[in-house]
């Protein structure tokens, strides 16, 4: 099996190299309007929304930065496939203009237009962000009426273009079986509530830095693997460090990314360039927390497990598990702005002892 994963460092307003309805999956972090960081990116784009700031006036800001991100879920209307999913992280802000504090809902303005564009707005997930501040509270201290509650999470929001997607062919189903999660895997990823620790951007150029905001490797990890199955397209088009590329990569999937700042291009292709033995962790640390679960679970004198899996050579607790297969990148290729990954089976017998058994932690990627 190989994927393609291809970059192209222009805007993502006119998506011009895709064709409609071709990619199955969007994941992606847009700027967040309103948040002083992105004020000079999208002010660039737009004259009107760097008036509105002169001028203090926050909700024409906060219109006119939406504005111009409406013409990237425009395109996102044109490119996903019916039955596709397109996955937004953004988070709400919270700032002063012109002596006024207020909040600027920005997950509430892109439910309202994918609502509007005849998608279903399914359940959202909440992205608690743990923080080590010792002071959580704004405004007035331990006064009442002058105090803000603080916002400590983010959104994930989740739209699906028409209905479920169906999988007609032989080989559609074959890679949708292929691509099952674990039980237990199902029963995390599937709360509305996620505790992900957000990532440290290993970006060398103080100003790149400024103009990324990377979300952690295990929440476009997790959205690919519910979201899509193996060979599918995800386009992210907002693209940063390259994280959502690099997921996809682990999981099996091709995907096409879309960065306007091409100063972050070294940053982009140094994630895509991770060894295979790195990237591999996150697959072994996969296979190495359910035969932990199994274990758990026989300590509890609970019953074994109905199923088995044979390509991993381990018990599952459901009939749709028989069939996963995890694979493991074996070669990754660069041809200008096109990366390719080679994948290959590597079956862990169930009672071989790795050391993630004993360590069980995240993998560190470089990013």
């Amino acid at each position: 099996m190989t994927t393609t994963h291809r970059i192209f460092f222009e805007p993502a307003q006119r998506t011009a190299a895709l064709a409609d309805a071709s990619v199955h999956l969007v994941v992606t972090s847009p700027p967040y309007p309103m948040i002083e960081m992105w004020d000079e990116s999208l002010a660039s784009q737009n004259p009107l929304i760097r008036a509105a700031l002169e001028r203090l006036d926050g909700p024409a800001a906060f219109e006119a930065m939406h504005a111009e991100l409406d013409r990237v879920w425009e395109e996102l209307v044109r490119v996903t496939t019916p039955g596709g999913f397109v996955c937004v992280n953004i988070g709400d802000a919270t700032r002063t203009l012109g002596g006024a504090f207020q909040l600027f809902p920005n997950h509430a303005r892109i439910l309202s237009f994918f609502q509007k564009k005849g998608f279903s707005c399914l359940p959202a997930v909440l992205w608690r962000k743990p923080t080590n501040a010792p002071n959580k509270f704004m405004g007035s201290g331990m006064l009442p009426a002058g105090a803000y509650v603080t916002l400590e999470h983010e959104y994930i929001l989740i739209f699906r273009k028409g209905g479920k997607r169906v999988f007609k062919t032989e080989a559609e189903k074959q890679h949708r079986q292929e691509s099952a999660f674990f039980w237990e895997e199902r029963n995390a990823w599937f709360s509305d509530l996620w505790d992900v620790r957000g990532t440290r951007q290993g970006l060398a150029d103080g100003s790149a830095r400024d103009r990324s905001g990377a979300f952690p490797f295990e929440i476009p990890y997790r959205l690919i693997n519910m979201y899509s199955v193996k060979g599918d397209t995800v386009l992210d088009p907002f693209l940063g460090t390259g994280t959502t590329a690099l997921a996809a990569l682990v999981a099996g999937r091709n995907s096409v990314g879309y960065e306007r700042e091409e100063s972050l291009s070294e940053a982009i292709f140094n994630t895509l360039d991770t060894k295979p033995e790195v990237l591999n962790q996150v697959v072994t640390d996969r296979l190495e927390r359910h035969r932990v679960f199994l274990e758990k679970r026989t300590a509890a004198g609970a019953l074994p497990c109905k199923h088995f899996n044979p390509q991993h050579q381990f018990p599952v607790m459901t009939n749709q598990e028989k069939s996963l297969r995890l694979d493991f990148v074996t070669r990754l290729e660069r041809t200008g702005p096109l990366v390719t990954a080679h994948y290959g089976a590597e079956p862990i017998p169930f009672d071989q002892p790795t050391p993630l058994k004993r360590r069980l932690k995240q993998p560190v990627l470089p990013f």
